[in-house]
């Protein structure tokens, strides 16, 4: 799975070449379209730190 291979983005890239891996053109949206979602002005996200896991020590 490299350079050479046709079947890949990075080998359809690398031959410049267009097909299902590596499609040309815009992909349409279907369905209904819904409103944006709109934050309040005032709520701020903080992003929690991760948990820091254990460290099992030697018996010795």
């Amino acid at each position: 799975m490299g350079k050479g291979d046709r079947k890949t983005l990075k080998g359809k890239r690398y031959n410049s070449s267009y097909g299902n891996s590596r499609s040309k053109g815009l992909v349409k949206a279907t369905g209904t379209a819904t409103a944006p979602v709109v934050k309040k002005a005032g709520s701020k996200t903080v992003a929690k730190a991760p948990a820091k896991k254990a460290v099992a020590k030697k018996a010795g």
